[in-house]
């Protein structure tokens, strides 16, 4: 009698091909995706977010040695914490959001070969490419009835993901020292996720802000009281030429005796 065999778990799994990305940009792309994503899911109880790093999702591919996994996913209604690799039979479920980043030498199996795992094997929801080098080649597709479907864009050139309730963009700017069209993470309404950097500045902006909304108030709160003590002085003046004595102007002006005594020349006729 044999014994069962079971599959095998995330620690017994490879998770590291030793491969890099196809280049800076790409690996700065995925950064970028994963960077302003974590903090959104850092609000919820649950989910995970990984790029380029294994995803199984059968023994026939364990087998086949075939580990490459997607450039970026996210799963949610998981537990979070940090994993080797992604393995389905033990997460109970597949990715929500691919995303593959093109290239000269990845593009034409990214579009055929690895969108049909997606779509008929991982069962993915949605899946997205982009070419970080030719911002004008990128797609989206969701799953209707069994097979993918083209996303349209909206109105604000957005590619929305259901499963997230988020939209993919492209955005012009510079990020790590790199200024191109970058594919970022943002609201239905369009405002960008922010990243960790700019999420930084916003704070050193709003503590300006507040810092300078202080100063503010108080040079109006100071200009107030100069105001307030110079219509002090100028009654004491007019007091004292009217005749009345330093101590009486103070007991009604409330003055000081020696606030009032260098009024006494200005106030002589």
């Amino acid at each position: 009698m044999s014994l069962l065999e079971l599959p095998p778990t995330q620690a017994e799994l490879p998770y590291d091909d030793g491969v890099p990305m196809e280049s800076a940009r790409h690996k700065t792309q995925m950064d970028l995706l994963i960077d302003v994503l974590t903090p959104w899911l850092a609000q919820r109880e649950d989910g995970f977010v990984g790029g380029n790093m294994f995803v199984y999702y059968s023994l026939a591919q364990v087998r086949n040695q075939d580990f490459k996994g997607p450039d970026f996913f996210a799963v949610l209604g998981v537990p979070k914490g940090e994993r080797k690799s992604w393995v389905v039979w033990e997460e109970e479920r597949a990715p929500d959001v691919v995303i593959e980043l093109l290239s000269d030498s990845t593009a034409a199996v990214d579009k055929t070969k690895k969108k049909l795992i997606y779509q008929d094997q991982m069962r993915v929801p949605e899946y997205f490419w982009y070419d970080p080098f030719n911002p004008s080649d990128w797609a989206g597709f969701a799953m209707q009835q069994n097979r993918y479907q083209p996303l349209v864009p909206n109105d604000r050139e957005q590619l929305l993901s259901e499963s997230l309730g988020l939209a993919l963009q492209r955005w012009q700017g510079t990020y790590k020292g790199i200024d191109a069209t970058w594919l970022r993470w943002a609201t239905i309404e369009g405002d960008l996720l922010p990243t960790p950097e700019e999420q930084e500045h916003q704070r050193a902006e709003q503590e300006w802000q507040r810092a300078e909304q202080e100063r503010q108030r108080a040079e109006q709160e100071r200009q107030r009281a100069d105001s307030a003590e110079g219509q002090l002085l100028q009654t004491a003046r007019n007091l004292l030429a009217e005749g009345m004595t330093v101590e009486q102007v103070a007991r009604l002006t409330g003055l000081s005796a020696e606030a009032i005594a260098p009024l006494l020349l200005s106030s002589e006729p």
